[in-house]
């Protein structure tokens, strides 16, 4: 009987097909989370074609939740996203939302509770938001008004921890619940974007939200959906239209600069020149992001944004730097998105991504070393 190959020496090609297994990815859905064809998937898992860049590997590794070194070195111990109860509780929620509830919850309470899910959210607090998402769509259905915040509250979630294919049916049940109210679908479209472009469909989050600008009565729905087309084009490549995009948020935001956010967009100017510095990291110029970057997070009206807006924002501008060859700003700027809110850092793939990268690479400062250990990413 042939023995099997011990996985030291297993070929990478051969390693990524069997973490895909595990994720429960089909060849065609690891190829469109990474923009590429199922032949060139199979060829990579059959050995045909070499993984011979480490940002392949790296990109590879973010779509199946992994550090990049479980792929290059074996023998490290596997360091995926740490587990988080409540992601197949949420899982479940979503399939049987059809069913009445087991309770029914009074109007005011509900509302309580979807009050302080956007506090988690936007406090980052993602692990305790997943524990309470199942209860919560449960309780919703019987306040049809809530199911839209709810939905949308549940897709954000998901897209950070890495979840998109579930957040995508989150943010689809949200526009249904909208039943065409202008306000409720632009909220609910902020969320198709995000699970689109989470996806890698940079194309249909960006018609999405185009669509749906010119329906949303609210200047902050209207410009948070100006700004994820504007990503959205960026994904694509298309710097011209991103601008253009941004500079129609630009003249909405100069209309909200006040301090009530009645949608949960905390979109304003601030939110708009952040933009700029993310389109620019899209767009391939590290050096441009950078510098938008470091123009933005001295103002007061930079620490008045949500910490989860803050923290993710700096995870951006740690990739930034980072491809500007800068690593000591890079750790600077993951350490203090950890410090301002750690589940951004610590379940959100992209983010720990990063931290592996920078954690290997031999020059990383200790704070890094520190935090790489904090998220399992070191033996």
């Amino acid at each position: 009987m042939t023995r099997p190959m011990p996985e030291r020496d297993e070929p990478v090609g051969r390693r990524v097909a069997r973490w895909r297994v595990r994720r429960r990815m089909t060849q065609q859905m690891l190829a469109d989370r990474l923009g590429k064809s199922k032949s060139w998937v199979d060829k990579v898992e059959r050995g045909v074609r070499n993984l011979d860049r480490y940002s392949v590997v790296q990109e590879i590794a973010e779509v199946l939740r992994l550090d990049p070194a479980v792929l290059l070195d074996p023998r490290r111990p596997p360091s995926t996203v740490p587990a988080l109860d409540g992601i197949d509780a949420v899982r479940a929620a979503l399939a049987h939302y059809h069913q009445r509830p087991a309770r029914t919850v009074p109007a005011d309470e509900v509302g309580r509770h979807v009050t302080h899910a956007w506090l988690s959210y936007q406090h980052a607090h993602y692990a305790h938001l997943l524990r309470a998402l199942p209860a919560l769509l449960d309780a919703v259905h019987t306040t049809a008004g809530l199911l839209v915040p709810a939905y949308r509250i549940t897709a954000s979630v998901l897209v950070k921890v890495g979840e998109p294919n579930l957040a995508w049916l989150a943010a689809d049940r949200a526009v249904a619940a909208a039943a065409g109210d202008p306000i409720r679908t632009g909220t609910a479209t902020i969320a198709v974007a995000q699970a689109l472009r989470a996806l890698g469909c940079d194309r249909l989050a960006l018609t999405a939200a185009v669509a749906a600008v010119g329906t949303a009565a609210d200047d902050g729905v209207r410009g948070t959906l100006l700004l994820q087309a504007a990503m959205a084009a960026a994904g694509c490549g298309d710097g011209r239209r991103a601008d253009d995009l941004i500079d129609h948020a630009a003249a909405l935001a100069d209309r909200c600069r006040g301090t009530d956010d009645p949608h949960h967009t905390a979109f304003g100017p601030t939110t708009v020149r952040l933009a700029r510095s993310v389109s620019a990291l899209y767009l391939g110029d590290a050096a441009q992001a950078v510098y938008r970057h470091e123009k933005v997070i001295g103002d007061d009206a930079w620490r008045r944004l949500p910490a989860e807006h803050r923290a993710a924002h700096l995870v951006d501008a740690a990739r930034a730097y980072l491809q500007t060859g800068d690593l000591a700003a890079a750790g600077h700027a993951l350490a203090d998105a950890d410090t301002i809110a750690p589940d951004e850092v610590r379940y959100r793939p992209a983010a720990r991504t990063l931290v592996a990268e920078l954690a290997h690479s031999g020059r990383a400062a200790a704070g890094v070393a520190r935090l790489a250990t904090l998220v399992g990413l070191t033996r």
